[in-house]
């Protein structure tokens, strides 16, 4: 499954402080109806993703009924993004 969407970057303070891209409801909806055949456990679904010129893996994580997308600091710093940014992300979901 590909999708791509837009969101606003958000913090998520934790142990340590990280940078999440939400998942608009419709694309979640679509990860939802495929999540059992994709996840690893605990609700976790690896995918490939895409923000900028900057591919790179990760899982989503649920929260709240929805998916976050976890922006890599790797990633933050390619791109300049920080939190409350715009961003365009593509991801790339197995099916299996």
């Amino acid at each position: 499954m590909d999708l791509t969407f837009t969101a606003t970057t958000v913090e998520w303070r934790g142990p340590a402080p990280f940078v999440f891209a939400a998942i608009p409801d419709d694309e979640a909806d679509a990860i939802a109806a495929i999540a059992r055949s994709a996840t690893y456990g605990w609700g976790c679904i690896p995918v490939s993703a895409r923000i900028g010129k900057t591919d790179f893996t990760t899982s989503l994580f649920p929260r709240d009924g929805g998916y976050l997308v976890p922006v890599k600091v790797a990633v933050q710093r390619a791109e300049q993004v920080g939190v409350g940014d715009l961003v365009e992300v593509a991801l790339h979901i197995d099916v299996r």
